[in-house]
């Protein structure tokens, strides 16, 4: 991949986005991960305002100084840049409060975080007439849905959609993103035992990519056991979250039901 070619055809599409929406610029959470830090790099290099914003919930003490560093270091080097902390564990901890306890398992608590983020990114964009920017990656939007329905998935524009998590690599290299959000494991940052997204997947991104692509390919090759094994994992993913990636079902009801 030509990172300097991929990063001006990126800058330039949002740029030429934004430009026809007739909003001003683009609002962007940042988890101290190298997919939001290239989003919102990218973002910068537009010239259009954007807000960048930390939004911890019970977080990681690394993820908190990862994330705050990254937008120290947006705002020094890009004066379009302003950067907001906004504490939701109150207000996640409130939520909880209203909620059942018997429905209050790791995974729905763990989505709700998620929520609460996109409610704040939209109240943002909202009162800034700005674009919520998406920071999914190929793999993770398309391959295996990792993410959260109406969550991090709630967004208005994708940018890093087409990369996958290792050109997102290349990409932060290349713009000049810290060494400790590169070299960080990744992580969605939902759970406060900070559990990485490998050890809940099951596969590296590497692997991933791999039975992305051997899925849209030639399957006529040899492959070990253990490539068995992460196509199974790959599979499992893609087709338990495939209500993600596909539009909203609509029941169209015949026109002559409607006489």
């Amino acid at each position: 991949m030509n990172a300097e070619k991929v990063a001006a055809h990126i800058i330039n599409w949002l740029k030429d986005y934004v430009g026809a929406s007739g909003l001003k610029g683009f609002t962007v959470g940042v988890s101290g991960g190298i997919d939001s830090a290239v989003t919102s790099t990218l973002c910068a290099r537009t010239g259009y305002p954007v807000i960048a914003l930390n939004m911890p919930i019970h977080q990681a003490s690394d993820q908190i100084s990862r994330s705050s560093a990254h937008i120290s270091w947006l705002c020094e080097t890009y004066d379009n840049v302003t950067g907001h902390d906004v504490n939701l564990t109150p207000v996640f901890e409130q939520v909880k409060t209203t909620l059942p306890p018997d429905i209050q398992d790791g995974l729905t608590m763990a989505n709700t975080r998620s929520r609460l983020r996109m409610i704040t990114l939209y109240a943002f964009a909202s009162h800034h007439r700005m674009l919520v920017t998406g920071t999914g990656n190929k793999v993770e939007d398309f391959g295996v849905g990792f993410y959260t329905k109406y969550g991090d998935g709630g967004v208005d524009i994708s940018p890093i959609a087409d990369l996958m998590k290792t050109d997102v690599y290349a990409l932060g290299r290349y713009l000049g993103v810290s060494r400790d959000i590169l070299s960080a494991r990744p992580t969605d940052g939902l759970w406060e035992d900070n559990r990485t997204d490998e050890s809940q997947i099951g596969a590296s991104y590497e692997e991933l990519e791999w039975a992305m692509a051997y899925e849209a390919g030639d399957k006529s090759q040899d492959i070990t056991d253990h490539q068995k094994d992460v196509l199974d994992v790959y599979k499992k993913f893609n087709r338990a979250n495939r209500h993600k990636m596909e539009p909203i079902p609509v029941c169209t009801i015949p026109g002559a039901l409607k006489l």
